[in-house]
Order: C-alpha cells, then sequence, then structure tokens
C-alpha cells in the first residue's frame, strides 16, 4: 500500500510556476532573514567553517508567559507558528551546523524553479552515484547507472527514500553539472535570505569536510515553509511509501519508504526531511498541521532517531498548546 499523488496541472511547468508565484521565491525574503544576496560561492571551494564549536546557547521561550517546551535532547532546535514565522521556541536557533540530507530540501526546491520544467523529461542515472556513494556510506534509492528514471521519479527518490544516488542524477542533470548545481542552491540561498546556510555538496554528505555544508535551525525552518508552499513538494514529503513500476529498456520497479519517524506516528504530520551524518547528528525538519493550528520545527545534532522522534513530537505538543493568536502568546484552549 502506498500514498498515491494526484497529477495533472502539477506535472506541468506553469503548475509549478504558478505555486512558486506565491513563495519567497517570487517576492522579497521575510525581514527577518534579510540580507543583501551575495555571490554564489563555487561548489567544493574551501568556505569559512561555522561555529559549530560554540557553546549551546540556552532555550528560550520568546514571551514569558509560556514555559518551556520541557526536556528536548536535541542541542540544535526550534519551533514556530508555519502561518507568520513566530517563534515559539528556540535553542542555539541561529548557530550554524551541519543538518546532512535537509540539504535535499533546497535540491528539490532547485529543480522545481528550473526554467522550462519537464518533470516527464528521462535522465540517465551517471556512472558517477557508484563512487559518490560508496566513500561516504550514503543512504541510496537503489539507482544503478544507465537506468533512466524521470524527474518526478527522482524527485521521489531524493525526498522519499533520502537517495542521494537520486541527488547526484538530479544536481547532474539540472546544474547542469554538480558545480554549477551546487552554485545555483548558494543562489537561491542568498536570494531567500538564508544568510546562515551555505552548501557545498547537493546531498549534505561531507564533501569536502563535515561543516563545509551548514545552516541553523531558524534558516532551515524558514526554506521548509517556502517549499512546503509547492503542492508537489508537500504531496512527496507526506508519502510514507511509492511504487514505481517497471519500464522495460528504462528502470526495474522500485520501492521507496520514508525515512521520516513521526511520518503516519504523529498526527498531522505534514512531512518534512530527516538528515544524517557523524557531525550533524540525527535531525529532522517537520510541520504537523491540527485543525486550523499548524507548525513548523527541526532538531538537529540528536544522538538516535527514537530520541528524533521523542524531541519532535514534544515540540510539536508544545506548539499546538501553546499556539499564537494575534501579536501575543496565550494558552490555547483544553480541547
Amino acid at each position: 500500500m502506498h500514498d498515491s499523488m494526484s497529477t495533472g496541472r502539477l506535472l506541468t511547468a506553469a503548475g509549478i510556476a504558478a505555486s512558486l508565484a506565491g513563495t519567497a521565491l517570487g517576492a522579497a525574503a521575510p525581514a527577518r532573514a534579510a540580507a543583501a544576496p551575495t555571490p554564489a560561492h563555487v561548489a567544493h571551494v574551501a568556505h569559512a567553517a561555522p561555529a559549530h564549536a560554540a557553546a549551546v546557547a540556552p532555550a528560550h521561550a520568546v514571551a514569558g508567559t509560556t514555559p518551556g517546551p520541557g526536556a528536548i535532547t536535541a542541542q540544535y532546535a526550534e519551533i514556530e507558528d508555519d502561518a507568520t514565522g513566530s517563534e515559539l521556541w528556540g535553542q542555539s536557533e541561529d548557530t550554524q551546523v551541519p543538518m546532512g540530507s535537509i540539504t535535499k530540501v533546497m535540491t528539490a526546491l532547485v529543480v522545481l524553479q528550473s526554467a522550462g520544467l519537464n518533470l516527464n523529461q528521462l535522465n540517465t542515472v551517471p556512472a558517477g552515484i557508484v563512487a559518490y556513494d560508496d566513500k561516504y556510506g550514503a543512504s541510496t534509492a537503489g539507482l544503478v547507472p544507465g537506468q533512466q528514471l524521470t524527474t518526478l521519479q527522482l524527485l521521489y527518490a531524493l525526498l522519499v527514500p533520502s537517495g542521494c544516488d537520486a541527488a547526484y542524477a538530479l544536481a547532474q542533470a539540472y546544474g547542469p553539472g554538480l558545480d554549477g548545481f551546487i552554485a545555483k542552491m548558494n543562489a537561491t540561498a542568498a536570494a531567500l535570505g538564508l544568510k546562515n546556510t551555505h552548501f557545498s555538496d547537493f546531498s549534505g554528505l561531507p564533501d569536502p569536510t563535515e561543516y563545509s555544508t551548514y545552516s541553523t535551525p531558524s534558516d532551515l525552518i524558514q526554506l521548509g515553509r517556502i517549499a512546503m508552499r509547492l503542492p508537489l513538494f508537500a504531496s512527496i514529503v507526506k508519502t510514507s511509501t511509492y511504487h514505481v513500476d517497471a519500464v522495460a529498456g528504462e528502470h526495474p520497479a522500485f520501492t521507496w519508504n520514508t525515512t521520516n519517524p513521526i511520518l503516519g506516528v504523529y498526527p498531522g504530520t505534514e512531512g518534512i526531511k530527516t538528515g544524517s551524518t557523524d557531525a550533524a547528528g540525527d535531525c529532522l525538519l517537520f510541520e504537523a498541521v491540527k485543525g486550523d493550528e499548524d507548525v513548523i520545527g527541526v532538531v538537529l545534532d540528536d544522538p538516535s532517531w527514537a530520541v528524533v522522534a521523542t524531541d519532535s513530537e514534544t515540540l510539536l505538543n508544545y506548539g499546538f498548546a501553546y499556539y499564537p493568536f494575534g501579536s501575543g502568546w496565550h494558552r490555547a484552549p483544553a480541547q
């Protein structure tokens, strides 16, 4: 059994363009993250390391009228009202740290904003995925060089099982070329005002170093909010299991399962993306909806997926309990 996706206008470039028109890709970034865009960094060139060794800042609720969410193991975390971007609670939310495969949210965003996008375009899986995946022991979607998959199928392979092989194939096709694609990722981050974010790899793998791709909880939540405004992206990351039928001469059948530990477990979860490396720890960018309330959060550098799930659910419970109304913070009515 697998979640199905509505096709139609979502499979057209016009549909994607219409979706992007309502996001920060079609307008100025919110003031809280505004910064003069800087030139995109060239991929795989040495870059200033993030402040990963900085002491973890004390956790805080935004207003004194609410307590904190309780024990949160993640070293870096934040929870926000998705609609307004108002922060409910944060811990070292402006500290630059690696985030592993949460990077793939930007990878997908760059593909989805590509000019003349055709989601039915066939892409040949490059030979380079073998050495790339083997070097880092990367998570894969089981792709093999020479197979041909559509862009839509590669997006599912990227975001559901967190396929680094799919990220490589998409970067090669839509850079064009790997370095060109990474430059687009950094240019997009600058355009969105993500001033504490830098990419040196399209999967979030430690290339060239553990800390050369980095972001902050605040930047990642803003990135996630923008991506989730795209119906196709939101549909993909809400998918628990996705099956691709075999096509003779192109590819075998695939069944991909989500890596998100709270999708289908915590009621109302909408997605969105996991991440994990030795330096990043286990990470999750997540969103959930309860009635008219929509909260989005992130936990970075947790010691295990069980703890990721616990931390995420604790923050979601807190977010729904103290959902913002107007400009103040008020206890939500008892259910």
